[in-house]
């Protein structure tokens, strides 16, 4: 099977660059979803405050995944649900020049391609794009382009290093706002919820809601990781208390969550001795983080970002790997789905230009640099002759700040400065570049973003 362009992933981020590539004429195209229906993520977020951006109403988490599913509907766009892409690899260029790809040159995992043929007959610079349900088995999508939208995951327990028992009762935030919004199951009565991401904090007002008690929220770092509207309806609208700077040492119980003990830690994280308190409870909810989905993304060998744990992308969301884009939370975990929506849309574009020869092979990429309190930028990097008349660069910050500025300077020169009352890693930022700026700036090599406290 050939196709023009995979997008894997039905999510918010596939939906989205989907609907933008065939609305910019890509014809030959396929979602590919492992969910038994579209929408990912946002089918479980039942809470209202998505799409104040992209519709100008306040809707929930279904609503806006239905207005990007009846847009692909309406536009025909092929899905395969229930569906898992198990491998992604690329068909090597042919070296030396005029010489036939050979098939002891082509990646490990067999060579059968779906329609019959083999792997060796695949075009050199293709994606391979393996794929496996129960009705058609295994086989492979030889795709021209590919878009990476798979999302994102939660930091599971093993990766905290919490001692005790592995008693029922401990979920992730992820989980239990599943079972109680799409299931109908409370996962427990009693809460506590490890870390202040925002799936914690709209779970502990979801539980309160439904009649549980949330007895406190610990927060490893001494600030929140989530959105402070979030802190505001979440949790002080409820009384319920967020300790910072506390995190979990214990747990009690061996067939079901007793008790936890919660400690304050010092600046290394390290909890400090004589300051545990045992809090009683049968569930314990963690919530310490997000981790982009990139399994596929490292098969392939795209270049990633330690500081993201997504790919380092350029001003067309395209990776190192010609022809592979990514969008989404498998780039960077936002904040706003209406981000992601929008961004989406840009790697969908521009995978449409690729396929149409209208991307014009990167030639001047000038690196975006974090430095100074700035953790990383989306764009890594940015071509002034591709990009288009204005970029958002995306980032976050690495602490929390108050009366501070984000400078932007090229080649070390300051060319804007925008204050800031509060900046806090929690809250995405965001600085739009204008093309007429970096091309009138001679000999531009390098572009920085930081933070200068006031």
């Amino acid at each position: 099977m050939k196709k023009d362009l995979v997008i894997i992933g039905g999510g918010p981020a596939g939906l989205a660059a989907a609907v933008a590539a065939k609305e910019n004429g890509v014809e030959d195209l396929v979602i590919i979803e492992r969910d038994a229906r579209l929408g990912g993520i946002l089918n479980q977020c039942i809470h209202n405050g998505f799409g104040l951006h992209t519709f100008q109403e306040e809707l929930t988490g279904p609503e806006y995944a239905e207005r990007y599913i009846e847009k692909v509907l309406e536009l025909e766009i092929p899905c395969k649900l229930n569906t898992m892409v198990i491998d992604l690899t690329q068909v090597p260029e042919c070296k030396p020049a005029g010489d036939e790809c050979r098939e002891d040159t082509l990646p490990a995992g067999g060579n059968t391609v779906a329609g019959g043929g083999s792997k060796a007959g695949a075009q050199a610079g293709s994606k391979l794009v393996t794929v496996m349900n129960r009705q058609e088995g295994l086989y492979t999508i030889e795709a021209k382009a590919v878009i990476l939208a798979m999302g994102c995951r939660e930091r599971s327990r093993g990766a905290l290093n919490i001692p005790g028992y592995r008693p029922a009762g401990i979920y992730s935030a992820g989980t239990a706002q599943r079972y109680v919004n799409m299931e109908g199951r409370m996962p427990g009565r009693e809460i506590v919820i490890l870390g202040s991401g925002d799936i914690g904090l709209i779970m502990a007002r979801r539980m309160t809601l439904e009649g549980a008690k949330v007895k406190l929220v610990a927060e490893l770092m001494p600030y929140s990781g989530g959105l402070k509207r979030n802190i505001v309806q979440c949790l002080d609208d409820f009384d319920i208390p967020l300790k910072l700077s506390h995190t979990v040492v214990d747990i009690k119980g061996k067939e079901r969550v007793e008790a936890v003990v919660v400690a304050q830690v010092d600046e290394s994280s390290r909890p400090i001795p004589g300051t545990e308190e045992e809090v009683t409870c049968d569930t314990l909810l963690l919530s310490c983080g997000l981790i982009p989905e990139n399994e596929l993304s490292g098969n392939l060998g795209v270049e990633m970002n330690p500081a993201t744990n997504g790919p380092k992308v350029n001003e067309s969301l395209e990776t190192d790997r010609q022809g592979v884009f990514a969008c989404g939370n498998v780039l960077h975990v936002h904040d706003l789905v209406d981000y992601v929506s929008e961004e989406s849309a840009q790697a969908g574009r521009c995978a449409a230009a690729y396929l149409q020869g209208r991307l014009e092979k990167a030639g001047r990429e000038i690196p975006i640099r974090a430095v100074s309190g700035v953790r990383y930028t989306v764009p890594a990097s940015l071509d002034p002759h591709r990009m288009g008349e204005t970029q958002v660069v995306r980032f976050r910050v690495g602490s929390v700040y108050k009366d501070a500025a984000i400078e932007v300077s090229f080649n070390g020169k300051v060319v804007s400065s925008r204050k800031k009352k509060a900046l806090a890693p929690g809250e995405m930022e965001q600085v739009i570049l204008k093309k007429s700026e970096l091309e009138q700036f001679e000999g531009l090599q390098e572009i920085t973003f930081s933070v200068r406290q006031a």
